[in-house]
């Protein structure tokens, strides 16, 4: 992953170059066609997402609860709360995204807490929205 390109998502604007070549180090980018299922509810977690380019649908028991775009991230509440996932999420255009695995964000968890703090924050904003 190119760090640069991480100036571009809100969630890691604010970092420092040293921070985001960090981040950069712990995640992949991916292409993900129209259609293609990220997340599905009920399943154990192994990854956290930020969508760069493209838009997503999120669902629960089949009822839509939002629409994802650039910036936006998902995947979280499943790895912070050590549970499974709690809505599927499926790609409503092609999108690119950036990929984090489960014990990278652990690490970054670990190592970041002010990003892990950013990301909780949302998710609890989430989850009183939801």
């Amino acid at each position: 992953m190119d760090a640069d390109r991480l100036k571009k998502v809100p969630l890691f604007a604010g970092l420092s170059n040293k921070e985001r070549d960090r981040i950069a180090r712990w995640t992949d980018e991916i292409d993900v066609g129209l259609g293609k299922h990220l997340v599905e509810q009920g399943e154990f977690p192994y990854e956290f997402f930020v969508i760069e380019e493209g838009t997503a649908t999120v669902t629960r028991d089949g009822e839509r609860l939002a629409d994802l775009g650039a910036g936006d991230f998902f995947g979280e509440i499943a790895l912070l709360e050590h549970d499974r996932r709690t809505a599927s999420v499926v790609a409503s255009t092609p999108l690119r995204a950036i990929v984090m695995h489960a014990r990278d964000f652990s690490e970054m968890a670990d190592e970041m807490p002010e990003v892990c703090e950013q990301i909780r924050t949302e998710m609890r904003k989430r989850t009183r929205e939801g």
